[in-house]
């Protein structure tokens, strides 16, 4: 066994003498977007590829090559400042790809088509009922945390996005979840595509802001500078940034409760909550 997440469970073994990786899980689409993603692996996005897929009698499987190092969530903060340049190489490289020729925004399909005709439609998502976590608004209405704060964010976030460009870019959406690898000063393996989207590439930048507090060790890196030095080597900052920033903050929150809420996770659910409602009153403060 090398791990288990949320949705799957990873072992390692050997295939006709290589070191590969099978993972074990109930949602084949998941799998089938890492196959996808492997097509664009490269010296900054490096994706292990995928061999074999199929299902069983409990669910499904996904047979990879196997990559190494250390995961970038438990790297300490020297680690973490050496990797940061390398880590945006690979940011850049996501939001780089062409998917021109796909369609939507929000989650994509095997068949890389995205769930909604609009970045708009697919931020506002967020408060529906889903199959995937069902029961997830009755169980936040029966917690201490109750849903007060989320519905209070969730208004302001539906006044933030009406203002939001439609850029449309691929995003991970996991990185911090034991999903990349790395191994010295470089991004090694960049993994588990199950909640990669269309939509604005910011929204990785505002994944980052967002889960930098809970990472102490990482305390000493001012990320929103690491971050404002890079776009401007990139050329510019990114027009209507701090807007932008804010509302996919606000986002990440509340698909944060919802996900708490559903595992029950309280006192996970208790500070999503608490740094969302800090974060809408930003926003109401610079009246956006």
């Amino acid at each position: 066994l090398l791990g288990a997440g949320e949705w799957s469970r990873a072992y390692s073994f050997k295939l006709d003498g290589q070191e590969s990786v099978i993972r074990f899980g109930n949602h084949g689409e998941d799998f089938a977007k890492d196959q996808v993603m492997s097509g664009f692996s490269s010296a900054e996005l490096p994706i292990p590829k995928v061999i074999e897929m199929g299902d069983t009698s409990s669910g499904f499987f996904v047979v990879s090559e196997r990559a190494y190092g250390a995961f970038l969530d438990e790297i300490d903060g020297d680690g973490m400042r050496a990797v940061l340049p390398s880590l945006f190489r690979t940011l850049d490289a996501i939001s780089d790809i062409d998917i021109a020729t796909n369609e939507g925004y929000g989650i994509w399909s095997p068949q890389q088509r995205g769930e909604h005709s609009t970045w708009q439609a697919a931020l506002l998502d967020v408060a529906r009922k889903r199959p995937r976590i069902p029961g997830w608004r009755a169980t936040l209405e029966s917690s201490a945390t109750g849903t007060e704060r989320f519905d209070e964010a969730f208004e302001v976030l539906s006044q933030l996005v009406v203002s939001l460009p439609d850029e449309r870019q691929l995003i991970h959406d996991d990185l911090l979840y034991r999903n990349v690898l790395v191994e010295g000063n470089t991004i090694n393996a960049v993994i588990d595509w199950g909640n990669s989207m269309y939509g604005d590439h910011l929204y990785e930048a505002a994944l980052l802001l967002y889960w930098w507090p809970w990472y102490p060790q990482w305390s000493g890196i001012d990320i929103r500078a690491e971050l404002d030095r890079h776009w401007a080597e990139r050329g510019a900052p990114p027009a209507d940034l701090e807007q932008r920033l804010l509302a996919y903050q606000i986002h990440t929150g509340l698909e944060h409760q919802v996900f708490s809420a559903f595992k029950g996770y309280w006192d996970d659910l208790e500070r999503n909550a608490h740094q969302t409602t800090v974060l809408a009153e930003v926003a109401q403060g610079n009246n956006w």
